[in-house]
């Protein structure tokens, strides 16, 4: 099922701020070179990120999945003076391409790139966030969830991408591995009576977690 109304996302990319000219450069090479660009948040989530963070104002946020750098570097932006990024990254590849755009952007100072299996790595961050962004595989998502929750300040968000997972959520008969394991977790994420959620319908379905 297509979720995205192309017309109706490329009207709101108009009337929408510009990319600085890293980003737009980030967006345009992971859309022409990477085989999976479509994992890539685009133009208008990118914005949506950058305002959250900027509201919300972080002195500590933790991206679970990188991929090329682009959401990190939109996420980035809203940290306060002194504020740090943690961002996670399986694949090595990808991993080498937000360092190289992590330093074009002159962020090396506000990013720390990690590179591994985000389910042991996140256990050794001593961390306490504000924000966290989990954009990685999706059967973990619980896993994620369950690691960070903790370690999230009374009043932090979490915000949890791909949750309509391209509208099989939406199907009468949810099938395949990762919609089933999204299914899971925004069931999960409703029952929890430790946050509060509203899921927002932009681009492949965003969801707001706040922990009380």
């Amino acid at each position: 099922m297509e979720l995205v109304n192309h017309i109706a996302e490329n009207y709101a990319k108009q009337f929408s701020s510009p990319l600085d000219e890293v980003l737009q450069e980030l967006e345009d090479y992971t859309l022409q070179n990477h085989p999976h660009a479509q994992m890539l948040s685009g133009h208008v989530q990118g914005k949506v990120l950058e305002m959250m963070s900027s509201m919300l104002q972080p002195l500590r946020i933790l991206e679970v999945g990188t991929f090329t750098g682009f959401s990190a570097l939109c996420l980035a932006k809203g940290l306060r003076p002194g504020g740090k990024l943690h961002t996670i990254e399986l694949r090595e590849e990808d991993a080498g391409t937000a360092k190289k755009y992590f330093a074009k952007a002159n962020v090396n100072d506000k990013i720390i790139l990690h590179i591994g299996d985000a389910r042991q790595v996140i256990p050794a961050l001593k961390e306490q966030w504000d924000l966290v962004f989990i954009d990685a595989d999706k059967v973990s998502y619980i896993d994620y969830y369950e690691l960070t929750l903790p370690h999230i300040k009374q009043g932090g968000f979490i915000l949890a991408d791909n949750v309509l997972f391209h509208g099989e959520v939406l199907q009468s008969e949810v099938k395949g591995k990762n919609a089933k394991a999204i299914q899971a977790f925004n069931e999960h994420v409703a029952k929890d009576n430790r946050v509060e959620e509203v899921l927002l319908t932009v681009r492949d379905g965003l969801l707001l977690i706040k922990k009380l």
